[in-house]
């Protein structure tokens, strides 16, 4: 399966302001791009781009004075399997987990794991640990969040998402991320493109997606609390602790977005 994938954002500068952007395909996708995914810009500016702490592609530009618009149109190899499934994938004891899963165990900007640890202990230490615990997290957090756009925050934390109620996919991914984290278990934030594939319509407004990955067994899996069930066609932009570490653009000078547009498509093979 390919999948065509992309995105279009106008940002209006009221003067040359830098930007770091992370919209590249992660590296572990770049052989699967049939189609490069370039940054173009209009106006064409230069853009310099690098790997982050977390092995993420990043750019940076200075946006002019004005208008600017950011977009790419990539296509991309899919296996067009769902995400994987192991009831069997075990828990590893904290003192046996890799040294490059540990930072994934502490409390980060959006994901405050000191005041969310009693809670977890009490809804989920009878749950077996491993597969089924963090499937129990999902379950609690798909049920525990009212989804909707008019809810969305983007300085809302795991511990309001637990008491407000209501989010978006990231509160999603930064609830369940924190719960995880305070009973012992490795997880990551991930952000990319996710399409309708497999998905009964109606459709909602395509945007950038937010998941998880935990660290079970002896690898990383995904995971999704917003949609709780196995989904066809993620395509990783950037992991990191949080949606902080993960943020889209970055800006360093007064601008407004303007626009803003995603897709993602199968293409058809005819």
């Amino acid at each position: 399966m390919q999948l065509r994938v992309g995105f279009e954002m106008v940002y209006q500068c009221v003067q040359p302001t830098p930007m770091m952007l992370m919209l590249s395909i992660h590296p572990s996708r770049v052989a699967d791009l049939v189609r490069p995914d370039l940054l173009v810009t209009d106006p064409a500016v230069p853009v310099t781009s690098y790997l982050d702490l977390f092995g993420n592609r990043c750019s940076r530009l200075v946006a002019p004075q004005g208008r600017l618009v950011l977009s790419s149109n990539a296509v991309v190899n899919d296996s067009g399997l769902p995400d994987s499934v192991a009831p069997g994938a075990v828990q590893s004891a904290v003192e046996d987990l890799p040294a490059s899963t540990l930072i994934y165990l502490l409390g980060s900007r959006f994901c405050e794991t000191e005041l969310l640890s009693n809670i977890a202990w009490q809804r989920f230490a009878s749950v077996p640990a491993g597969w089924a615990r963090v499937q129990a997290i999902c379950d609690f957090v798909h049920q525990h969040i009212e989804f909707g756009y008019p809810h969305a925050r983007s300085t809302r934390t795991a511990m309001e998402a637990y008491t407000e109620g209501r989010g978006v996919c990231r509160d999603y991914a930064h609830l369940a991320i924190a719960m995880c984290r305070c009973m012992n278990i490795p997880a990551r934030y991930c952000t990319g493109y996710l399409g309708d594939v497999g998905t009964e319509p109606p459709y909602g407004p395509m945007d950038f997606a937010a998941w998880f990955e935990a660290y079970l067994g002896d690898g990383w899996y995904t995971f999704d609390a917003r949609n709780n069930q196995p989904r066809i066609g993620r395509v990783l932009i950037a992991r990191g602790r949080d949606a902080c570490d993960v943020a889209l653009s970055s800006t360093f000078g007064p601008n407004r977005l303007e626009g803003f547009r995603v897709w993602t498509d199968v293409v058809d093979a005819t």
